[in-house]
């Protein structure tokens, strides 16, 4: 998740069609007043901004965001007037040193009429390296406010709709939203663990979140939910602005948002004891795997969201998994490095080890790929030829990713 309650998954989802071959009927909506391309990076909406008058920047588009944040490094980088300092702490038990932004502003690419001011700056390299991808800045719910924003995963594209006189017209169901105080929007919706009874809790929905399900940890707590008898995981590559999560992966029988059910998510079980994972006051987090089965229509004007099935919908959660996280350095992120290894995992099995720098992948070198791409990769079934060089030693291991909850 990339949030201010960050958290990068291990887990992917991409797909097109549904495993029933059916597609979702297309909503009805006004014409936007313009639409914006997105990358989805590590499942994070990845949109290209400029500040003031620079190159392009890469922002992430995030409802668990408020204001528009630039990574420090960039700012000075910009000569961008800094002032102050003040501390935000997000997913992990660490807070961020940042700075109060003067004087600057912030447009989409595409869309130069609209400008918004950037506010702060905070340092956001450690994500950047999670991601693979420059990570410069950070847009939330002060913009999303200001339209009715469609999200159309498929299509990756951002839609942006006049939100006076929106009509909304399609086979979705309008969800009611409130809002915490840092402007997050929060949902309820109801968790079944396996084998237990439904769960009915507050949610954030958190688009900056990579994940599927996280369950914080008062929540987690209450329900003995890692007393049960079910298979965890150690959660490796899991962490936000406030540094590593402690937390075990899992599965859950059943989220419903809605009319909506979604069988067999992964969740996310929090072991933080401070944190936004540490917040007794919320159930938990649903993040962009959850959120990439819909088409959305963020209506904060109306106080709502409107969940449109894509035709992902049906799609199950049965993706392998490699039990390894990575990191990325190096001009352009193209040094690949071993970050974490699960131990009993297809990572482990094959050899791998924190620290390795990954060369080549079925002869594809590193340089060619990505986090993101790696990431999709091993969630698909088969084996793969890993060359990995281990100090002076040059290794080939054979990868074969497997699904572990």
């Amino acid at each position: 998740m990339v949030t201010l309650a960050a958290v990068v998954s291990p887990f992917s989802e991409q797909a097109v069609l549904s495993s029933r071959g059916r597609r979702a009927p297309e909503a009805s909506a006004p014409k936007p007043i313009v639409t914006i391309p997105f990358k989805l990076v590590t499942r994070h909406i990845v949109v290209p901004v400029k500040i003031n008058n620079s190159r392009p920047l890469s922002f992430v588009f995030d409802t668990g965001d408020k204001v528009g944040i630039v990574d420090i490094a960039r700012a000075r980088e910009l000569g961008l007037d800094l002032h102050g300092q003040l501390r935000i702490g997000g997913a992990g038990s660490d807070t961020l040193l940042g700075s109060y932004v003067r004087g600057a502003t912030w447009k989409l690419q595409g869309f130069e009429e609209f400008s918004q001011p950037v506010a702060l700056a905070i340092p956001l390299g450690r994500l950047a390296a999670r991601f693979g991808h420059d990570f410069d800045g950070i847009i939330g719910s002060d913009f999303i406010k200001q339209f009715v924003i469609e999200v159309d995963y498929q299509a990756h594209v951002l839609r942006l709709h006049a939100k006076d006189g929106f009509v909304y017209s399609g086979n979705g169901e309008s969800i009611p939203v409130q809002f915490n105080s840092q402007g997050h929007p929060l949902i309820d919706a109801e968790v079944t663990p396996r084998g237990g009874q439904p769960i009915k809790g507050r949610f954030v929905f958190d688009l900056g979140s990579s994940g599927a399900l996280a369950l914080h940890t008062p929540l987690v707590k209450e329900h003995r939910l890692l007393e049960a008898n079910h298979h965890t995981i150690r959660a490796i590559g899991v962490g936000g602005a406030g540094g590593d999560v402690q937390a075990r992966m899992t599965r859950v029988s059943e989220l419903k948002i809605g009319k909506f059910k979604i069988a067999g998510p992964t969740a996310l079980l929090s072991q933080d004891k401070a944190g936004a994972f540490a917040n007794a006051s919320l159930a938990g987090n649903i993040g962009q795997r959850i959120a990439s089965k819909f088409k959305l229509f963020l209506d904060y004007e109306r106080h709502r969201i409107i969940f449109e099935p894509a035709s992902t919908f049906q799609d199950p959660f049965d993706q392998a998994q490699s039990g390894m996280a990575l990191t990325a350095e190096g001009a352009g992120f193209s040094i690949l490095r071993v970050l974490d290894v699960l131990e009993n995992s297809p990572a482990s099995e094959a050899g791998l080890l924190k620290d390795d720098q990954i060369l080549k992948v079925n002869g594809k070198h590193a340089a060619d790929l990505s986090i993101t791409a790696l990431g999709e990769m091993f969630e698909r079934p088969g084996s793969y030829l890993i060359t990995v060089r281990r100090g002076d030693k040059t290794i080939e291991l054979k990868l074969t990713p497997r699904k572990l909850v």
